[in-house]
């Protein structure tokens, strides 16, 4: 194809050959925000924003809305209906029964120990394969693009500086660096808009070159280069379309109730709030916050595509292999490629600053989150009698385990880059989540479904999502001009259908087996459902009592679990230790001084307070207000760009 390419329009050469336009200015501000990042205020809504918001989701985002127009923004606008689920309907569960992780709440509501490791396990798993590898190479690729550092070298440097602040603050210090990372994200990514914005005409000037931005050199006989249609409208054709609308409503849903309301990586942001008014509060701020990446990464993703088509709408091979790496398109590189064209030196500084953020932030809640499940859920299996430092200190080695496992990762993830980041992370997602989502409904609102029940639904949605997912991996999506050869289910089974079907196929098993089982006896259900949750145990199980820390963060270090050696263990000398010892008590989290000791009374007192669900009145009311304010300003979007 080469010999087709006039001389006056030469395909760009490859990223990584030229020297990025990274000035002083640009380092002086990389290098204050990073001395500035652990001066911060902690707010749980812009920490869930934060969690949510990574390096992944904006060059994931802006990557599909160049290639396909303003419908992936709505799966930013779905999740405000999830979040307020996860205050309204499902924190108040979590709290009344006094539970840390989400593995630990199903051990508490069906018993036994089979449901808990199933669930640590796949959340290990899909935290590895599918946060963490993207994460690190959207992030790898954005900084290879942006700045021409080596990958590898660039990845390592950042999951380095990742693991030890992370290692060495728990997750306390991530909330409070998540809320400056966020203004920074969302401000730095606002300049970029609007500096966008004006470059193509405002959203009038967007609409007329969206749908002319064709790329020179096109593949003959085939329309791939053609911007779609309907790019500016959110509910498309269900048979035809590429996000069909039923799809992005129902099955889009089924997703979100798993992303933020049963995924500890968000959940556990919530159940660290001071009470439920205040959890309800964080919700309502995140759905705020989840407005905008339609308008500061969507859209710029867009404008991308409108002013470079021939690189960021590139659809010949051969060109998109010189422009990215990739022979199936380049859209990926829509907003790293916005940043360093339009933005001035300070401000392009600002933006790789954000995206370095975006990545840490991102990859200390999974680091946390992870550590967390496998010290609570699998190591106090192995080692019933473990110590609190034996505790803290398996969980930061599991960190460091992590963060090897996803060095070594990278080269598979960069191998294995199809230029629709977007669509496998959602897609990985349909074939595994939508059995627990089922699950944790069921589990909340029905009190006949038991542990037996509980388990074979999991087991049949993750036989029947892995086979889809198996098949998938065998039968690659077509490049342009390719023949589909792909088997029925997969080309004309929309994964958003096909997580809503096998989301109600595992609830309908899940319903049918605890029929046939005996149930689960009332009185054992107190706390654990919507409707027990305000009807409290006979007794107290002070063996297993929960500190206010440990509702933070089982993996930080301010005595996160209060009985989590047995009462016989002797207590910490009240001498001072030595530096050394100091230096690494620090460094793992731990605290040098002794361990207060509570009475029975002090230990019923303090679980009484943690799972208390009480409101007052008045915060109450202000949180109910702004939601249905929220909601409102939800309904209002869908219906203006439907």
């Amino acid at each position: 194809m080469s010999q087709l390419i006039p001389a006056t329009t030469e395909p760009p050469v490859l990223p990584g050959d030229t020297a990025a336009a990274f000035g002083v200015a640009d380092i002086v501000v990389v290098v204050l925000y990073f001395a500035f990042v652990l001066a911060v205020g902690i707010w749980i809504g812009a920490s869930l924003m934060s969690s949510n918001v990574g390096s992944g989701l904006f060059i994931g985002l802006a990557g599909t809305g160049a290639a396909g127009g303003l419908a992936v923004g709505a799966f930013e606008w779905n999740a405000t209906w999830a979040l307020l689920a996860l205050g309204w309907i499902f924190v108040p569960v979590y709290i009344a029964a006094g539970v840390v992780t989400m593995p630990e709440y199903l051990q508490k509501r069906f018993g036994g120990q089979r449901i808990q490791i199933y669930m640590s396990v796949l959340s290990l798993i899909l935290y590895i394969f599918t946060k963490i590898s993207t994460d690190i190479f959207s992030g790898a690729l954005f900084i290879q693009i942006s700045l021409g550092w080596n990958l590898y070298l660039s990845t390592v440097v950042l999951l380095a500086v990742t693991a030890v602040y992370t290692i060495a603050g728990g997750l306390t210090a991530v909330i409070y660096t998540d809320v400056l990372q966020t203004v920074i994200m969302v401000l730095g990514a606002l300049v970029l808009m609007f500096i966008g914005f004006e470059k193509v005409g405002w959203y009038e000037g967007l609409q007329e070159k969206y749908i002319t931005a064709i790329p020179k050199i096109t593949v003959p006989n085939t329309t791939c280069h053609l911007p779609r249609a309907d790019a500016f409208h959110l509910f498309r054709d269900p048979i035809t379309g590429d996000i069909p609308w039923p799809g992005l409503i129902f099955g889009l849903s089924v997703l979100a109730l798993w992303c933020w309301c049963t995924d500890q990586v968000i959940v556990q942001r919530s159940l660290s709030a001071k009470n439920l008014s205040h959890a309800k509060g964080g919700s309502v701020l995140g759905g705020y916050l989840k407005i905008f990446p339609m308008f500061f990464i969507v859209m710029p993703g867009m404008i991308s595509r409108a002013l470079y088509p021939d690189e960021v709408g590139c659809v010949d091979p051969n060109i998109c292999k010189r422009v990215c790496g990739a022979a199936v398109g380049c859209s990926n590189i829509a907003y790293p490629k916005l940043v360093i064209e339009l933005l001035p030196d300070g401000l392009r500084g600002l933006m790789i600053a954000v995206m370095m953020a975006a990545l840490m932030s991102s990859l200390t809640s999974i680091f946390n989150s992870s550590s967390t499940l496998f010290v609570i859920d699998i190591w106090q299996r192995i080692r019933r009698q473990a110590s609190e430092q034996e505790l803290m200190i398996v969980g930061r080695v599991f960190i460091l385990i992590l963060v090897l496992i996803s060095i070594l990762w990278i080269p598979i993830i960069q191998s294995a880059n199809s230029g629709k980041l977007f669509d496998y992370i959602q897609s990985i997602t349909s074939y595994l989540a939508p059995p627990i989502t089922a699950l944790f409904i069921l589990a909340i609102f029905c009190k006949r479904i038991n542990e037996p029940g509980a388990f074979w639904g999991l087991m049949f949605g993750l036989a029947v999502g892995l086979v889809r997912m198996i098949i998938e991996f065998i039968y690659s999506t077509p490049s342009c001009g390719e023949e589909d050869r792909r088997p029925a289910v997969l080309k004309d089974l929309h994964y958003l259908y096909f997580a809503l079907i096998l989301c109600v196929l595992s609830a309908i098993v899940i319903v049918l087996v605890s029929l046939c089982t005996p149930p689960i006896p009332e009185e054992k259900l107190s706390c654990l459902t919507w409707w027990t949750r305000h009807r409290k145990a006979p007794a107290i199980d002070l063996k297993n009592c929960k500190s206010e820390a440990a509702q933070i963060s089982p993996t930080s270090g301010e005595s996160d679990l209060v009985n989590s050696a047995e009462s016989g263990d002797k207590e910490e000398t009240a001498a001072k230790p030595p530096c050394w010892k100091m230096v690494c008590l620090w460094f793992c989290g731990l605290s040098t001084s002794p361990t207060p000791t509570l009475t029975q009374e002090e230990r019923a007192a303090l679980e009484q307070r943690l799972t208390s669900i009480e409101e007052e009145p008045l915060w109450k009311n202000v949180c109910n207000a702004n939601a249905i304010l929220l909601l409102a300003i939800n309904v209002f979007l869908w219906a203006y760009f439907g």
